[in-house]
């Protein structure tokens, strides 16, 4: 999964969207001037693919919203953890009624789906997700989180889960260090049952954590076979797409080199591999591709798109 530079697709970022690997595209403020030309930039874009791919967004709200003026300001997901405090009832029913609003102002520009909910649980130590989190509690997180994710589903929008198995409970930003979560698997449970309800729930997708869980495997999730293979895959039984977070970000240079991270996610298990900001190192990255897609891997993402 791709980016591009602005509002307008440039030639040669059409010769980027017709390699057989690139499976989509994350956009991001810089590519947002209002409804209308967004509508003609993500035609552009599926035009020059000339086949099926994935457009997406970080259209969560509060301080991660890429698409303002023009769209509604959505609060900060944890207001709707503090009216669970007093109302468990309303705060559900926001929480389904902002899933199904999200869905349908993404379909309005034909974006098939935002990077949405979080559903990390707030343990106050973490600043990169701070209020993005809804709750400190894990059964709060995973009951606004479900019913999210059944709004977004009632309006046609698959969504992604993350951070899996959890980020909230590390200081450090994986945008700029790799954190490390000392706690052990008991404890990290805890974290997993927010992703358990919603897997049950039915939601698509699951994005990891560029968080090293030492305790468990040394690799970090989207690098790690144990957390992609035994936990998601058998222990949750989950069927949907797994994204890793962008692995231009200095959390996921534990694998090396752009070329090993993407050998090592793809070997892990991840279907999707987003890389941000690094145009460069996509075009050398494509001029020497040597991976194919599996059969399974191509279904589980196809899910995600809204006309399928």
């Amino acid at each position: 999964m791709i980016d591009i530079e602005g509002d307008v697709l440039t030639a040669p970022e059409a010769d980027l969207l017709r390699h057989p690997a690139v499976g989509g595209v994350i956009l991001f403020s810089r590519n947002y001037r209002s409804p209308r030309r967004m509508r003609r930039l993500v035609a552009a874009i599926r035009s020059a693919a000339g086949r099926p791919v994935l457009v997406a967004i970080d259209q969560e709200g509060g301080r991660v919203q890429r698409m303002r003026t023009g769209f509604t300001a959505l609060p900060p997901a944890r207001v709707l953890g503090e009216v669970h405090d007093s109302d468990p009832g309303r705060a559900r029913e926001l929480a389904r009624a902002r899933g199904r609003l999200l869905a349908l102002e993404l379909e309005a520009v034909d974006i098939d789906f935002s990077f949405a909910p979080v559903v990390d649980v707030d343990y106050g130590r973490s600043e990169v997700i701070g209020n993005r989190a809804l709750h400190g509690d894990p059964q709060v997180v995973a009951a606004l989180g479900e019913a999210f994710v059944r709004g977004a589903s009632s309006a046609g929008m698959a969504c992604v889960a993350k951070h899996f198995p959890g980020h909230g409970w590390v200081a450090a930003d994986s945008h700029a260090e790799l954190p490390v979560d000392g706690r052990d698997y008991g404890e990290l449970r805890a974290d997993m049952a927010p992703f358990e309800r919603l897997i049950g729930a039915g939601v698509s997708a699951v994005m990891t954590a560029h968080v090293q869980y030492s305790s468990v495997d040394d690799p970090t999730p989207c690098y790690s076979p144990r957390w992609i293979r035994k936990e998601l895959r058998q222990r949750l039984n989950f069927s949907g797409a797994v994204f890793a977070d962008d692995l231009s970000m200095h959390g996921a240079g534990q694998a090396g080199d752009l070329g090993q991270r993407v050998a090592a996610s793809l070997e892990a298990g991840c279907d999707m591999l987003p890389i941000c900001n690094d145009p460069e190192g996509v075009r050398e990255l494509l001029g020497d591709w040597r991976y194919a897609a599996g059969p399974d891997s191509a279904a589980r993402l196809a899910r995600l798109r809204r006309s399928a």
